[in-house]
C-alpha cells in the first residue's frame, strides 16, 4: 500500500493548488481525481489575473504539469471511501487515514483534503443541457462581459432569480426576464420595471437550437423569442458525501479545518460560490495550515521521551517480560 504525507482527493484548481503548495514543503503528496471539473463544457474562464481568457482544461494542464514536476503523484479515479486508522480518543497529531478508490487501490495518507468540487442542477428543459457552458450561462462574472450589448434572457422559476435578471442588468440593457412559473410579487416587477428588464410571463418549453447556437426559446404560449444567451440560475450540489461520510464539517473557513483532525477541505464542495480563482487560494490557504500541523507532529514525533512517558513505556515493557 502506496504511503503519503496528504492525500488531495480532487484535481481542480483547488485541489491541484494545495498540492502545489505541499510538493513545494517536500511532502509526499498523491492528487486523486475522477477528470470531470464543473466547468469542461466553458471554453474560457475569465477573471483569474494572469490567465482571463484561458480555457479550463488548459489551465488544469498546466497545474498538473507544475505537481508531478515537483515530484506529486496524479491518480485517476474516484475515491470511494476515506477511513481513519487512528483509535478512537487519538490525539489530534496520530490521525491518519486509509484512503480506497473506485478500482480497489488503496493508499494511506497522514492527511487528507477534500476538494471534490461540486454540480450544477438545472431545470430539466429540452435542450438546454446541450447548451450549458456555451450560450446557456449561469455566472455574470465568467461570461458577462462576453455577452455584452446583446439580446440576454434570465430563466426565471424562483425569488434569486429576480436577483439574477437585476445583476444581468449591468451587462446589457437588453434584457428579457422569463418568469418560468414564478409568480413575482408587485415589488419585484417595479424593480425589474425600473431597471427596463422586460418581463415575459409562462411556461419555458425548450431550448431551441439550431446548428451549433441558441436560436431561440419556445414558450407555452408563444412561438419564439431569441436573445442571444440565456442565464439560468443552477441549484448548486456540493459533492461533500465523502465529507459527510466521515462526520466531518468545516469549522474554519479561513483554512479549510475541518471536526475531523486531519482532514481539510477547499474549493466549491465547502464554497459553492468560489470562482476559479477563489478556489485556488482556499487550496493554497488550507494546505500551509495543514502543512503547519504536519510540523508540528514531526516535531513531537522527535522529541525524546517525557519522565511519564518513559515509566509508561517501562510498565508496558514489565508486563510483557512478566508474561
Amino acid at each position: 500500500m502506496s504511503e503519503y504525507d496528504v492525500a488531495v482527493v480532487g484535481g481542480g484548481a483547488a485541489g491541484l493548488s494545495a498540492a502545489l503548495v505541499l510538493v513545494r514543503a517536500r511532502r509526499r503528496v498523491a492528487v486523486i481525481d475522477a477528470g470531470q471539473p464543473r466547468n469542461a463544457p466553458a471554453a474560457h474562464m475569465q477573471g483569474f489575473l494572469s490567465r482571463d481568457g484561458m480555457a479550463p482544461a488548459d489551465l488544469l494542464a498546466a497545474g498538473r504539469a507544475e505537481v508531478t514536476g515537483y515530484g506529486g503523484r496524479l491518480i485517476d479515479g474516484t475515491v470511494r471511501e476515506i477511513t481513519p486508522t487512528a483509535p478512537v480518543g487519538a490525539a489530534a497529531g496520530d490521525a491518519g487515514f486509509r484512503v480506497r478508490l473506485d478500482d480497489s487501490t488503496r493508499l494511506r495518507a497522514r492527511r487528507v483534503i477534500v476538494a471534490t468540487g461540486l454540480r450544477d442542477e438545472i431545470p430539466d428543459i429540452p435542450g438546454l443541457a446541450e447548451r450549458w457552458g456555451r450560450d446557456v450561462l449561469h455566472c455574470p462574472y465568467c461570461h458577462g462581459y462576453e455577452v455584452r450589448d446583446r439580446p440576454l434572457g434570465v430563466l426565471g422559476g424562483s425569488p434569486e432569480s429576480v436577483d439574477h435578471a437585476l445583476l444581468i442588468r449591468q451587462w446589457s440593457d437588453d434584457v428579457t426576464f422569463f418568469a418560468h412559473g414564478y409568480e413575482s410579487t408587485g415589488a419585484e416587477r417595479q424593480r425589474l420595471t425600473a431597471r427596463g428588464i422586460r418581463v415575459v410571463d409562462g411556461i419555458v418549453n425548450r431550448v431551441i437550437i439550431d446548428g451549433d447556437r441558441l436560436a431561440g426559446i419556445e414558450l407555452d404560449w408563444a412561438g419564439m423569442v431569441a436573445p442571444h444567451a440565456l442565464f439560468v440560475r443552477p441549484r448548486l450540489v456540493p459533492a461533500d458525501g465523502l465529507l459527510a461520510g466521515l462526520g466531518a464539517v468545516v469549522t474554519s473557513e479561513r483554512t479549510g479545518r475541518t471536526s475531523l483532525p486531519g482532514i481539510w477541505a477547499a474549493g466549491n464542495a465547502v464554497d459553492p460560490r468560489a470562482q476559479v480563482i477563489t478556489a485556488a487560494g482556499a487550496g493554497s490557504a488550507a494546505a500551509i495550515d495543514l502543512h503547519a500541523d504536519l510540523v508540528e507532529e514531526d516535531v513531537r514525533a522527535a522529541l525524546p521521551f517525557s519522565a511519564a512517558q518513559e515509566r509508561e513505556a517501562a510498565a508496558v515493557r514489565q508486563n510483557v517480560a512478566a508474561v
